[in-house]
């Protein structure tokens, strides 16, 4: 019953075995990231873990991230094989040389440009993650774009997961 004695000592042991194990693994990551993850933060994390939900979170945003990196990978595999295909269409045309040495440099190009779409598809899921993790209540979440504060998140990310697939 919840709020019978035995619960809030079920929850509590459940408390302190998490936020050991978050201590623990937050000892493991470089020091620059540490004093990044102040106790209070593995804290709040611990009882954000302890009441639940937050896994199943982390686990809809993975699954949606692995399907968006493999679209944006399928994507780039066309645009790659497209080039191909042109290139292979102007050799059997018997384009002069000169043409093709052009050519591959515009595919050059035009792929480079395709892949800073790319990345900017994968940032802006980034940022859609952070605002799904900040408005569920997620410790240490917030929309960013520094390097560091996003290190520090996937820092987390990893413990929460870790802590789902009881690998700690």
């Amino acid at each position: 019953m919840p709020g019978s004695p035995g619960h809030a000592e079920d929850y509590q042991a459940r408390l302190y075995l998490l936020l050991s194990q978050l201590q623990k693994m937050a000892g493991e990551i470089p020091a620059k990231f540490q004093q990044r993850i102040p106790y209070e933060l593995l804290s709040s994390l611990a009882a954000s873990l302890a009441q639940g939900q937050i896994l199943e979170i982390v686990k809809m945003l993975t699954e949606v991230q692995q399907a968006t990196e493999k679209h944006l990978f399928q994507q780039r595999l066309q645009f790659i094989n497209r080039q191909k295909m042109e290139k292979q269409e102007m050799i059997v045309k018997n384009f002069p040389q000169a043409k093709i040495v052009a050519a591959d440099a515009k595919f050059k190009d035009e792929l480079k440009q395709h892949d800073m779409k790319l990345v900017t598809q994968l940032d802006q899921k980034v940022s859609d993650q952070q605002v799904t993790l900040e408005r569920a209540g997620v410790p240490g979440f917030f929309v960013t774009n520094n390097p560091t504060e996003v290190q520090v998140q996937m820092f987390l990310l990893e413990f929460i997961v870790k802590i789902g697939n009881k690998d700690f």
